[in-house]
């Protein structure tokens, strides 16, 4: 059994910062990409980034040199540090983990609310 609980959202002023954790328990180890998305409301879920077990990592071109995934495989934790965060980053934030060592999305965490506003 997978289990993936991610932690950190809140409420965040335009400019600010934020840090995601998502904790995975079951058979998720260090050769699993893991990655984080987001869903708007009325809008689909889209990907925001994602890592491979080498730390190789992708962005969305939306938050490319604002965002910073990374991951602590000892820990099972995957992060996604956000800065400069705008209105338009207002999203419930998803982790997702492959069960392959290639890039899919076969978990999901229950995700947490990130919401910037003045």
């Amino acid at each position: 059994q997978v289990q993936l609980v991610e932690s950190g959202g809140g409420l965040v002023q335009p400019g600010g910062s934020l840090r995601l954790s998502c904790a995975a328990s079951g058979s998720i180890f260090s050769f699993n990409p893991m990655g984080w998305y987001r869903q708007a409301p009325g809008k689909q879920r889209e990907l925001v980034a994602t890592i491979t077990s080498g730390g190789s990592t992708n962005y969305a071109a939306s938050v490319k040199g604002r965002f910073t995934i990374s991951r602590d495989n000892a820990k099972r934790t995957v992060y996604l540090q956000m800065n400069s965060l705008k209105p338009e980053d207002t999203a419930v934030y998803y982790c997702s983990a492959s069960a392959t060592i290639y890039m899919r999305t076969d978990y999901w965490g229950q995700g947490t609310q990130v919401t910037v506003s003045s």
